[in-house]
């Protein structure tokens, strides 16, 4: 399978060098892409995406939290969190995916939906957290309120949210992922923060990143200031669409903005297991499954001084 020779290990294994096996494929034809930085994300009914259950309840559970680009229920479009299970053992981990398509770090929470996954939390089990893409919107409309204050600091904006007829107070995105991490801590488990996916957005050849001041970037700062892990999920992904090429890599988008196809939810399933493998200490490693053993980890290279 294409997706799969991205990542199959070489005597000399190197994550870019995986990527030029797209090139080959007879489904990546040559299209015009799109750099449409904003677009109709897909918003998902809560009322028909409850809390699973884990399979097994003796083992630890892996739960996966963010927005579409991890669980999408719009036709043709796929979220990366649903190509997780394979690349772990069930015997000895539970996978979760309690994404929801349309939710920002704001109303993941302010709808409730965290505070009830957060009760299933055990010691030992391990939340990997990801939202970017719906926090840039408005705070307060009749549409979807779900903007968050740009940055990571502590300032709020009370509102009388016109959509939920609720009194609230907003905070930073920052805040609101720092929360994450600390609500995680606090039950003993492992919180993994993830940069945001990239979108099919190019520049001058390569992938646009969101790093320093933006999603991306204030994704780390909030991990760095809490202690947790962080993974460049977006840097990854970019740089095996940088490889791949933009013509070649349109086909993974669905939408050919955002959203996965079956294929793009593949090449970033297997991006994240590729930053998850290259933690410290690989403390995931002893849940992979075999199908893992074909993803070579990546490392980042060290942030300058």
């Amino acid at each position: 399978m294409i997706i799969q020779s991205l990542f199959h290990p070489s005597p000399k294994p190197t994550f870019l060098a995986f990527c030029a096996a797209f090139l080959l494929s007879p489904c990546l034809q040559a299209a015009d892409a799109t750099n449409t930085v904003m677009e109709d994300h897909p918003v998902e009914d809560a009322a028909k995406f409850k809390l699973k259950s884990k399979a097994d309840p003796a083992l630890p559970t892996l739960y996966l939290v963010g927005d579409s680009t991890m669980k999408n229920g719009t036709a043709g479009q796929e979220g990366w969190g649903d190509e997780m299970a394979p690349f772990f053992d069930s015997t000895k981990i539970n996978v979760v995916n309690e994404a929801i398509g349309g939710r920002s770090s704001r109303t993941f929470q302010s709808e409730g939906r965290w505070d009830a996954l957060l009760a299933m939390v055990q010691k030992g089990d391990y939340v990997i957290i990801q939202f970017g893409h719906n926090d840039p919107g408005p705070v307060n409309d009749n549409f979807r309120a779900r903007g968050s204050i740009k940055g990571v600091g502590e300032e709020t904006q009370e509102i009388d949210n016109i959509l939920t007829k609720k009194h609230e107070i907003v905070h930073s995105f920052g805040w609101y992922m720092r929360k994450y991490v600390t609500d995680v801590q606090a039950k003993g488990g492992i919180p993994i923060v993830l940069s945001l996916v990239p979108r099919n957005s190019w520049k001058d050849g390569k992938v646009v990143r969101s790093t320093g001041e933006n999603y991306g970037g204030w994704s780390q700062q909030a991990a760095h200031a809490t202690g947790a892990v962080f993974v460049d999920d977006n840097e990854i992904i970019a740089e095996a669409l940088d490889t791949i090429g933009q013509d070649k890599a349109l086909p993974l988008f669905a939408d050919g903005k955002l959203h996965s196809s079956h294929d793009g939810a593949q090449l970033n399933a297997r991006s994240a297991v590729a930053g998850l493998k290259g933690i410290s200490g690989n403390p995931l490693g002893p849940y992979f499954s075999p199908a893992a053993d074909a993803v070579s980890a990546f490392t980042a290279a060290p942030n300058p001084k």
